[in-house]
């Protein structure tokens, strides 16, 4: 007789058999059935030149129009979405068990946030702005102009849901998190101090509002090419990991690799990525194998998946203007400092930043493919800019090579 319960397994027989399909589709996660559920349009690929020229649908649930991104390399480690606020309107209120950062694209407004049976506070919002919710605080987006707002939000909300696997939870949790957010009336006001993260002892920046990251100054950093620029904001006690970085006008990053999860957004300038699998080397075009090569163009807000395909490629990114480019990386609660399990004060190199001849990630420019600088070149020349990358810094062995691939400097 039918009936409605699973079909019964059926072990296999013999020695040579092997049990199973052999060969089967991913199934839906909870977080990607939700985005199917809310019927508004899912970008997926490596990157595109300009979120600006995605396609937006109305979006029930947050009263405003929406369309989800989700770069390759990224699935189930973090989500992020683009959402129109109408002129003049505001998105509904919600509060949930994820983290959510916001980055102004478009717009002006205002942000009200508050704890269950607490009193609301309200900040102001422009054009570059970065703002985090602290979690679970019911909040609500506001637009002050007539004119749509546009804002680009990362979000945890994949690693909640996967996890949980179930929304009533997730959105309706009483649940006040007081380290989170404790109500205090400073809690939104701009933080210029800048300390040292307490890990890397990087520049980090502990605030929950910064009204123009496009134009916020940058401490001197110098890890990624020469005069680089950079700082980690510290939003609403998050794990989800930020950093901003700008390379000067006419220089460029070395290749480095890591494992997947960092999104790269373009805030300042033009520019262009381009990314490879490992196995294809050091040098691709020089080894026979460009066609293993991806590479996205952008502008502002251009985004580029920096390790797309879910496993240790080599990235590098180029500014080709007459402005700096400068970069904020989005990379959820799944940086590199938590991908891999560690034991507690175990020591580590920051790889990213250490040549592979010194035991690091990093290509250095000596050993680069030549193809890669002879570009750079032209397509500088043909935007108005000029390379500054030092001609000793492609010369092997040369001391000052050797400097910005040391892991002492």
């Amino acid at each position: 007789m039918p009936h409605d319960g699973p079909e019964h397994f059926h072990e296999v027989t013999g020695t040579t058999k092997k049990a199973g399909l052999g060969q089967f589709k991913q199934p839906a996660m909870p977080y990607d059935t939700f985005m199917e559920e809310q019927e508004i349009p899912i970008f997926r690929d490596i990157g595109i030149s300009r979120v600006q020229d995605l396609p937006l649908k109305p979006w029930k649930r947050m009263g405003g129009r929406g369309t989800f991104i989700q770069l390759f390399g990224t699935e189930g480690l973090w989500g992020m979405y683009l959402v129109e606020v109408p002129g003049g309107g505001a998105l509904n209120v919600e509060r949930h068990l994820y983290e959510e950062v916001f980055l102004v694209l478009e717009g002006r407004g205002t942000t009200e946030v508050w704890m269950e049976g607490g009193k609301p506070h309200t900040f102001e919002w422009q054009k570059g702005s970065l703002f985090s919710i602290p979690l679970n605080a019911f909040h609500r987006v506001v637009n002050a102009s007539s004119s749509p707002a546009l804002i680009l939000v990362g979000t945890s909300a994949p690693n909640a849901m996967n996890l949980y696997d179930d929304n009533d939870f997730i959105f309706n949790s009483s649940y006040v998190f007081k380290k989170r957010y404790d109500g205090r009336d400073d809690y939104f006001r701009p933080n210029d101090d800048i300390t040292p993260d307490p890990v890397r002892g990087l520049a980090a920046k502990r605030t929950n509002l910064i009204p123009d990251i496009i134009n916020a100054d940058l401490p001197l950093d110098n890890r990624r090419s020469p005069g680089y620029r950079r700082i980690e904001p510290d939003m609403a006690g998050n794990r989800f990991y930020i950093f901003v970085g700008q390379h000067e006008t006419g220089r460029y990053s070395k290749a480095h690799f890591h494992g997947s999860a960092a999104v790269l957004i373009c805030l300042k300038g033009k520019g262009y990525t381009y990314t490879w699998p490992t196995s294809a080397g050091q040098r691709p075009w020089e080894n026979g194998k460009a066609e293993l090569v991806r590479r996205v163009d952008y502008e502002p807000i251009g985004l580029v998946s920096a390790a797309p395909m879910s496993g240790d490629w080599f990235h590098q990114h180029f500014g080709v203007s007459k402005d700096p480019l400068r970069l904020i990386a989005w990379m959820g609660p799944n940086n590199a400092l938590s991908r891999k399990p560690r034991v507690p004060g175990e020591k580590r190199l920051d790889l990213g930043s250490i040549d592979i001849s010194s035991g690091g990630n990093a290509i250095p420019y000596d050993e680069e493919d030549p193809f890669i600088r002879k570009e750079f070149e032209a397509l500088a020349a043909q935007n108005g800019a000029v390379s500054r990358m030092d001609p000793q810094m492609y010369e092997p062995g040369n001391e000052l090579a050797k400097k910005w691939g040391s892991s002492t400097f």
